[in-house]
């Protein structure tokens, strides 16, 4: 029997800094003078004493590190925990037209989307929430970016899970001392990323924005989470705000070990990085082509065209989920195109999100390999990666990761067509919740709707889909092995 003591100790360290961070939107609507703080009072309340009482019941297992198999518990405890406890101001909170609050199933939903940074949303009328209401979102979006960072860096790499193994000695070693590495690490990219946060409000800020409207998107920005405070998304605004936020969501997909390695003196890693160059590369060639198609074939501007272009690509491929337009209008070649990036995803150890760059640089070098060897049998060929080796176990760990993203995704979008959804939404539904992209396809989902109307079922499964995509699969469905309980 495994000792989940110092788990617990863990997850009630955060479960407590959760209901503080609550304080934020309460003295928000405090100083809007809406009287909508009560809700956030009694969430935090609960939270924070839950938290403490959790964490001070398990203080007398804390040890200097954790094995492998609690920290594969913890990794998806805390993007279990945290939604449940991140839900309550939206269950206590006036969010419905009626000035009520939300089901638990849509609550829960609303946080486990935005603790994920999914972007997808249940709630509509966002211009008329509390401002309390929409602080929270965007700030669990937040949290949740600087949160997959970490487990991205540290915790990913050494439960050699999909392939992320090869960024081990980049993400330092931690084996043996989990905990005191990972807030060592976690304190560095915090002052990045607020530093990158604070730089792109300022930036919406001089572009026009309202200083709350440039808060909330620099938060949902920089996390790639994609949500806003109004219904329209990123449509509510155009012009250089759109190249201003495709610019940021750039800057949140990149490796953040490699602003490390910046503050410390040295770029030259980030430009020799091979998937930095691919997926700015990408993000270039397919606002190219989408650009080509709208000036050709739907007679459109050559500057709007490009705008609304790399704005939509870069907020898909990168997860971010804003939508600046409806691109469902575009043509079947640009909707087939949206579908197929968001499987794409950034850069390892960013905020991003779905299968990542590097994976797929790595499947294309296997293949290739396989092909050379096919027509010269005696030679000797070897996948690379940046120039090194690929190992058997990294190839094999990542040709893993691809059969279980797919099989996932299907087996996803089936039990939504058996809750009654329609084929389109349901697999553009499972893709964007595997993805945690946020827009599906679709009237219901595309981007100018949302999933409010989805039955309760369907929101369940989604739910899990987001938290199994965003701790990239096996760390959580390992847990649902007997070997692993056994070992």
């Amino acid at each position: 029997m495994y000792d989940l003591r110092p788990v617990g100790h863990a997850l009630g360290f955060l479960v407590l800094a959760l209901g503080l961070a609550m304080l934020l939107p309460l003295g928000a609507d405090l100083l809007a003078g809406n009287g909508h703080w009560g809700a956030f009072a009694e969430a935090s309340a609960i939270t924070a004493l839950t938290g403490l009482f959790l964490m001070l019941s398990c203080a007398n297992a804390v040890r200097s590190g954790l094995s492998i198999q609690q920290t594969f518990i913890l990794t998806t405890g805390v993007w279990l925990v945290l939604p449940l406890f991140g839900a309550l101001p939206f269950v206590f909170g006036a969010v419905q037209p009626d000035g009520s609050g939300a089901r638990y199933v849509d609550a829960f939903f609303e946080a486990m989307s935005g603790l994920t940074t999914t972007g997808s949303t249940v709630f509509t009328g966002l211009e008329d929430l509390p401002v309390g209401i929409n602080l929270w979102r965007a700030l669990m979006q937040w949290f949740g970016g600087i949160g997959i960072i970490v487990v991205a860096m540290v915790f990913l790499p050494e439960l050699r899970v999909g392939g992320m193994q090869v960024f081990r000695s980049e993400a330092f070693e931690t084996m043996g001392k989990i905990l005191p590495r990972a807030t060592e690490i976690a304190a560095r990219i915090s002052v990045i990323y607020l530093g990158l946060t604070v730089l792109c409000g300022l930036t919406y800020l001089a572009l026009g924005m309202s200083g709350f409207d440039a808060l909330i998107h620099a938060l949902t920005t920089l996390s790639t989470g994609g949500f806003s405070n109004g219904d329209a998304s990123f449509g509510a605004f155009q012009g250089p705000l759109e190249y201003a936020a495709a610019v940021f969501m750039i800057l949140a997909s990149l490796p953040f070990v490699r602003y490390i390695q910046i503050v410390a003196g040295t770029a030259r890693p980030l430009f020799r990085d091979s998937q930095v160059r691919a997926f700015l590369g990408t993000i270039l060639a397919l606002s190219v082509v989408l650009t080509l198609y709208r000036v050709l074939v739907n007679d459109d501007a050559w500057e709007r065209g490009f705008r609304e272009g790399i704005f939509n690509v870069t907020s898909i491929i990168s997860g971010t989920g804003y939508a600046s337009a409806d691109y469902q209008l575009w043509g079947t070649v640009p909707v087939a195109l949206f579908f197929c990036i968001g499987m794409i995803g950034g850069c390892a150890g960013s905020t991003t999100c779905s299968i990542k760059v590097f994976r797929w640089q790595i499947l294309f070098a296997s293949i290739s390999t396989q092909v050379r060897r096919l027509y010269a049998p005696h030679g000797v060929f070897e996948p690379r990666f940046e120039g090194r080796r690929v190992d058997e176990e990294i190839v094999s760990s990542v040709m893993a990761f691809f059969v279980l993203f797919f099989v996932s995704l299907g087996i996803i979008a089936v039990l939504l067509g058996l809750t009654g959804l329609d084929f389109v939404t349901s697999v553009s539904g499972a893709a964007t919740a595997i993805g945690n992209i946020g827009p599906g396809l679709g009237d219901t989902i595309g981007p100018a709707g949302n999933f409010a109307t989805l039955n309760d079922t369907a929101k369940w499964i989604l739910a899990f889909a987001m938290l199994l995509g965003r701790l990239e699969l096996i760390v959580v469905l390992v847990l649902f092995t007997a070997a692993f309980w056994r070992g």
